[in-house]
């Protein structure tokens, strides 16, 4: 039954050999890879006016100058990943970047920082696709994180279907939010050039607002760049695409910033003019729309492809996750098992562990996304800024032809995300004062994970100095509880095995039964040793152990090996195993860590 389900959510096993069949193409990857980065636009610009409305709506027009800032900040981002992408083009993005030229640590710090931030990516775009929904139906706005772990579950398993056909799927709704908001921009546009709108609705450009900042407007525009997340995915997810990988995947990454650019400033500039202020239950992009369209067919177009590239935006998460921690798991910093493809190719095991752990995440938080994108924000800002960092080293140390071209950009880039970050910790703390916390211990788990496998290998390598002890003989413990086919089938194994001597041990819980058990044993098997261990205390394994302990220190005087045979009889279905006490299997768990103790199952299969 398992089987059939996950053959029909997941699809059939893919051969090895079929591994190029999963890479994408630039329209598909754009669609994939740049969704997160897209999708940001809706909540981006919403951030820039939360902020200034603390002043008040006559400070609405700073929004302009900020986003002018904030393509400031994309314009170096995209010039300083196209550089990385065909400085490494093995993909790795800020990790790879940050540890080969600031060291180990810096680049554990953009590793943990880029996988806590692709959780933060998939429960801030589900919960923001939820809020678009649940803007146009305030009904079920009492239902978003159901909604939003619904939608979690159905992304993960799309992800398990293989990355070639997620990407299918997923460049529909991509495709028409692009062009969703760029006919709401054109409408917008046109309707202020004709004069539908009123010029009242804001205040104009420059009007003085008392109150006003410096530190509150780096603040509205560390919030706004929050739209810039997810920039860095293409340089991560390089192997995914089509050869001539970097170019196709430098092609992809100007192709999403040139897009991300037009729909930010679009949004940007209609929310200003239309004199939009942010309310708790409706999203900005709601209102523009509807200030434009009314509550018609085209608004609610814009709202479904908007909640549409806001929940699929996850997908940028469950794309670049996996590879993130491959490269990780690679270098011994998390488990082996995240390097292991799954049937259709996948990296299956980063793809459920994203899943779970955004649910914990959105369960946590409630799906309020308001309360997730300053620490989603401040996760991804510390990694652009090592990266860029590491990239202004590299260029220092190595000088290649037209290095101070690229020095001058990763500086620029360096030093708007040092200060974004700055200003995240600054004007922010209360909300993202965790990742203080949590990033050093993810950077001490790493060091813990490293450290054991480097452990495990020393001591697996042949050319330890340790010395293995010889084996001259073997001792077979065999604990019985009771005369049936199972022990019989047991027996029969160990002597093939020709060892020095076979003890069955019997631990009985009365004193009567001791007796009776050893007149049937004599009769059953006179020639293998019995010792009953009575248990006044009803435990099985306390007595086992202690008398495995005591044959085991004696053996070692000669040089025998102890081995604990274990009959287990197996039911024909696998459900029977609830109606039957699993001793055996709670044997063998604790016998596994007893040290120079092997332990053997003999199965013994039931025909009906």
């Amino acid at each position: 039954m398992f089987t059939l389900i996950k053959r029909l959510l997941i699809g059939r096993p893919l051969k090895s050999t079929e591994l190029g069949e999963q890479k994408l193409i630039k329209t598909k990857a754009l669609a994939i890879l740049s969704s997160d980065a897209l999708s940001s636009v809706a909540y981006g610009p919403e951030q820039i006016l939360l902020v200034l409305m603390t002043v008040s709506a006559a400070a609405f027009w700073y929004s302009i100058p900020i986003g002018v800032g904030v393509l400031v900040l994309l314009t170096a981002l995209i010039l300083s990943y196209r550089q990385i992408i065909f400085a490494y083009p093995h993909g790795g993005g800020a990790y790879v970047v940050s540890k080969e030229n600031l060291g180990v640590f810096p680049g554990l710090i953009s590793g943990g920082a880029l996988l806590v931030d692709y959780i933060l990516t998939v429960a801030v775009s589900v919960s923001a696709g939820t809020d678009a929904i649940t803007s146009a139906f305030p009904s079920l706005h009492e239902h978003s994180v159901l909604i939003s772990i619904v939608f979690v579950l159905f992304i993960t398993i799309l992800n398990l279907r293989g990355v070639t056909e997620s990407a299918s799927i997923l460049a529909y709704p991509v495709y028409l939010f692009v062009l969703a908001i760029v006919v709401m921009v054109i409408v917008g546009l046109y309707k202020i050039a004709t004069g539908d709108v009123s010029p009242t609705l804001h205040t104009s450009l420059g009007t003085p607002v008392a109150g006003i900042s410096l530190f509150l407007l780096l603040r509205a525009f560390a919030s706004g760049s929050s739209a810039l997340t997810g920039v860095e995915a293409i340089s991560n997810a390089i192997p995914n695409f089509k050869d001539p990988a970097p170019n196709n995947a430098a092609k992809t990454l100007l192709a999403m910033g040139g897009l991300l650019s037009i729909l930010f400033s679009g949004i940007v500039f209609l929310a200003y003019y239309y004199g939009i202020a942010p309310k708790e239950e409706v999203t900005v992009v709601s209102q523009i729309a509807e200030g434009i369209f009314g509550r018609h067919t085209m608004y609610y177009f814009i709202q479904g492809t908007t909640a549409l590239i806001l929940i699929l935006a996850a997908n940028t998460g469950y794309s670049a996750f996996p590879l993130l921690a491959v490269n990780l798991a690679k270098d011994k910093f998390i488990p082996r098992m995240f390097t292991a493809r799954g049937d259709r190719l996948g990296y299956s095991n980063g793809i459920i562990s994203l899943g779970i752990l955004s649910i914990i995440l959105i369960i946590a938080f409630q799906g309020k996304t308001e309360h997730l994108i300053p620490l989603y924000a401040v996760g991804v800002f510390i990694p652009f800024t090592l990266s860029q960092t590491g990239m202004l080293v590299k260029w220092f140390r190595q000088r290649p032809k037209g290095w101070i071209g690229k020095f001058i950009i990763n500086s620029i880039g360096a030093l708007i995300s040092f200060i974004v970050t700055m200003m995240f910790f600054l004007t922010k703390f209360e909300q993202v004062w965790s990742i203080l916390i949590f990033l050093p211990l993810i950077i001490f788990v790493f060091h813990r994970i490293k450290k054991h496998y480097e452990a495990v290998g020393e001591q697996l390598r042949l050319a330890t100095c340790e010395p293995v002890m010889p084996i001259e003989g073997n001792v077979m413990i065999l604990p019985v509880s009771g005369i049936t086919h199972v022990v019989e089938h047991s027996i029969l194994y160990a002597k093939s095995l020709k060892p020095e001597q076979i003890i069955a041990v019997y631990v009985p819980f009365e004193k009567e039964d001791e007796a009776i058990f050893e007149e049937k044993w004599e009769r059953f098997q006179p020639d293998v040793r019995l010792v009953t261990l009575h248990s006044p205390y009803r435990s099985i394994s306390n007595p086992l152990f202690k008398f495995i302990d005591t044959v085991q220190r004696k053996a070692s005087e000669n040089n025998y090996q102890v081995t604990v045979i274990i009959p287990q009889f197996i039911p024909k279905k696998g459900w029977h195993n609830i109606l039957h006490n699993q001793t055996s299997l709670m044997l063998r768990a604790q016998l596994l860590y007893r040290k120079d103790v092997i332990i053997t199952t003999v199965p013994y299969h039931l025909k009906k």
